[in-house]
């Protein structure tokens, strides 16, 4: 394989897809720096085409797009052999036309392979019923990658190729901020240094992410010397004014926050709090979780379909959604019996271990080369 083109959002864009696309391009271009990567992406941040590294990013359609002519111009200049789309319904939405371009730049012989990332699967249940229309499009491809179990079985129920579909996990990079002070990863926070056990809820701050659960949760926890960190950008302003409006024990960073200024707060905290609520009729995995795996600390959070990961591998450490008194007590059961937390948690490390960047990276490589020798096989 020589060259592979993905269609993303792609850094400086605010947004997870962009960071998850990031991340597994630098572990691809570690394996193999002879790989050309070419990112088609959105044109919110740039006009013109430029360069991150030796990685060509060309801007070449708008979010939700209806017409994607010139992400096939962009694609018959640049002859990639692969071509990836990352997709999320919150940067393409229900339209079908992004399978079909996929189709016609394969039949035009402008690549050879059409591989789309599900970042989301709507089941039955859900509000967007367009969605499960877009799914159904889904065999049209060449492989379909899915990051959990229930993704996978949720496709194969709605009439998906099970052939088709590749369950690979989200990355994981260890915290590279781990050996650092307190006072240090503060400061480079430009934050005030914290006071008596830390914890943190990261990421983009919205209303599903159990903000006002927490806060909830924080008023039986008046006792206790604690400082709770909110570190990323409001995305909702009802959520902005709760969080604002409580001053008691909390430390906030009312800004994006970078993967790297995110994984300085994991490293900061003695334990990570995700009291997520459910979206209802989807199944997604939380980069967040990945990137708080990594910092090899506790981990509370809520039983919903996007913490799937935690549930199986540190069930004890799981709490109902919406649940204010059993977060506030197992929070308390944490800061009492810490190391034997961290002993606990032993099974979330190794499944952190085994699913660092490299190695799904080095999955999404074999699959990429598996559906090359099947496509030459099938042309000559």
């Amino acid at each position: 394989m020589k060259a592979i083109g993905f269609v993303t959002r792609y850094p400086p864009t605010h947004c997870g897809i962009a960071e998850y696309s990031k991340f597994l391009i630098s572990a691809l271009k570690f394996l193999n720096p002879n790989l050309r990567v070419v990112v088609f992406t959105t044109n919110e941040s740039f006009e013109n085409t430029y360069y991150d590294s030796d990685i060509k990013v060309i801007p070449c359609f708008s979010r939700f797009e209806r017409d994607y002519s010139n992400l096939i111009d962009a694609l018959a200049n640049e002859k990639v052999e692969v071509l990836h789309l990352q997709h999320e319904y919150g940067i393409f939405g229900t339209n079908k036309k992004i399978i079909n371009v996929i189709n016609e730049a394969k039949e035009e012989r402008l690549i050879k392979s059409g591989v789309i990332t599900m970042h989301t699967v709507h089941h039955p249940y859900t509000l967007l019923k367009e969605a499960l229309e877009f799914q159904r499009e889904l065999n049209k491809l060449d492989a379909v990658i899915v990051h959990s179990d229930l993704q996978e079985f949720e496709l194969i129920v709605q009439g998906i190729d099970a052939a088709k579909i590749h369950s690979i996990s989200h990355g994981t990079l260890i915290n590279p901020y781990l050996g650092y002070s307190k006072k240090y990863l503060a400061k480079s926070l430009r934050i005030s240094n914290p006071k008596g056990f830390v914890c943190a809820i990261p990421g983009f701050m919205r209303r599903d992410k159990g903000v006002d659960t927490l806060l909830e949760a924080l008023d039986g926890l008046e006792n206790l010397k604690l400082t709770l960190i909110f570190a990323g950008e409001p995305q909702d302003d009802v959520v902005r004014e709760l969080v604002e409006s409580y001053k008691s024990k909390t430390i906030l960073i009312e800004r994006y926050l970078s993967s790297d200024e995110i994984l300085k707060v994991v490293a900061l905290a003695d334990a990570v709090i995700l009291p997520y609520k459910d979206k209802p009729g989807s199944y997604a995995v939380s980069g967040i979780l990945h990137l708080s795996m990594g910092g090899l600390k506790p981990i509370v959070g809520s039983r919903v379909p996007r913490l799937v990961e935690l549930c199986q591998h540190s069930p004890w450490l799981t709490v109902p959604s919406s649940n204010a008194k059993e977060l506030a007590n197992k929070i308390k059961w944490l800061i009492s019996n810490y190391e034997f937390t961290v002993s606990y948690m032993h099974e979330l490390y190794a499944y952190a271990a085994e699913t660092q960047w490299v190695n799904i990276a080095h999955e999404h490589y074999k699959l990429y080369n598996w559906l090359l020798n099947k496509s030459k096989n099938l042309y000559f």
